[in-house]
This record gives structure tokens, C-alpha cells and sequence, in this order.
């Protein structure tokens, strides 16, 4: 019986040993400190459509996005990944007189699951703006677009969690041709 007792208690031991070893690097790891705000912001109105809030494992040092782009001759598509880690955080169809639609992620959360901030100051990011897809090579004004989620409590939170970090930003037009920019929206990437 006290052979028994005694095992127990070396690893309870080696347990405790174990989980307090680990880095605070490791251990920022493993919480998922590593986060990005995607957020929705229609083209035409500048009215926040919504959010998902990505968490991962891994921290990295930088955050780069890929895009992968397909031209609509009919079909077409837009992908971004985040380069360093390998994951999908965009991808949507274009379609040629037609509506393509966002694929990827699926759901985001609705506005009102977003609180704002009580203060009415206007930020923006240190760093500035990085546009990550531009495929006219023309940058339409998203100064509008920022100002509509500049305010909420998540944004302000990222930006002065990281704020060397550029704001990634894009314009998604799933209508293209005789698109209509009332199917357009802007897609904002912040890492926190």
C-alpha cells in the first residue's frame, strides 16, 4: 500500500515538473495567443457585415498572406493564405455577369456580436495599410471602410496588441464584367 502511495506521488510530481517546464514561449503556444480578425465591410454603404476571429497554435514572427488567384474568364477564384502557418483564411469564387460568393469561411458573426468602444476617437494602424490583392491595379479609397470598424473594441484591442503590423485589406468583387459594386465588399485581416 505504501509502495503505491509513493508511486502516485512521484508522478504527481513529474506531472507538475512537466507542465511547468515549458517555455512562456510554448506556453503562448499552446493558449493560441496567435489570433486574426477577419472583418466584412460592404463596398457601397461602408456598413460592418461581420467577423470571424481565427485562433492558432503556433505563433509566428510575421504575418504574410498569399493570394492565389484564378481570373474570371467565367469562373474564377480568390484564396488567401496565411503564408507562415499554411491556412485558408479567404477563399471566394469570381464569376463572369454573375454573383460568386464567399466560400470561405463560411459564417461570420453578426455586427451586433462585436461591442464598441464607448470614446468616439478615430485610430488607424501605425503601420498603415497593406493592400493584398489588387488585380486592377487601381486602389479604390477604403478610408471610409476603416472608419466602420475603427471603433469596435476586437480591432482596437489587435492594434495595440501588435502594432507594427500592417492592416491587411482587399476589395472582393465576386461580380466582375458588368459587375455590380453592390455585391462588393472589403475584406479586412488584422493580427493580433
Amino acid at each position: 500500500m505504501k509502495t503505491m502511495f509513493k508511486g502516485k506521488i512521484y508522478a504527481f510530481v513529474l506531472l507538475v515538473v512537466l507542465c511547468t517546464s515549458c517555455t512562456k514561449e510554448e506556453s503562448e503556444n499552446i493558449n493560441g495567443n496567435n489570433k486574426v480578425l477577419l472583418l466584412k465591410v460592404d463596398y457601397l454603404t461602408n456598413t460592418f457585415e461581420g467577423g470571424k476571429e481565427f485562433t492558432f497554435e503556433k505563433e509566428t514572427p510575421s504575418f504574410t498572406i498569399v493570394n492565389e488567384y484564378r481570373p474570371p474568364s467565367d469562373f474564377g477564384k480568390i484564396k488567401l493564405t496565411y503564408k507562415e502557418l499554411n491556412e485558408t483564411l479567404f477563399d471566394g469564387s469570381i464569376i463572369w455577369h454573375v454573383k460568386g460568393r464567399m466560400d470561405f469561411p463560411k459564417n461570420l458573426a453578426d455586427p451586433t456580436q462585436f461591442d464598441e468602444v464607448s470614446f468616439k476617437n478615430v485610430v488607424y494602424p501605425t503601420a498603415g495599410f497593406e493592400n493584398i490583392f489588387n488585380v486592377s491595379n487601381q486602389i479604390p479609397d477604403h478610408s471610409a471602410a476603416w472608419l466602420a470598424i475603427q471603433s469596435l473594441s476586437k480591432v482596437r484591442d489587435y492594434l495595440q496588441s501588435n502594432p507594427t503590423e500592417k492592416v491587411k485589406l482587399f476589395l472582393y468583387t465576386p461580380s466582375v464584367g458588368v459587375g455590380n459594386p453592390a455585391d462588393w465588399d472589403w475584406i479586412i485581416l488584422i493580427k493580433h
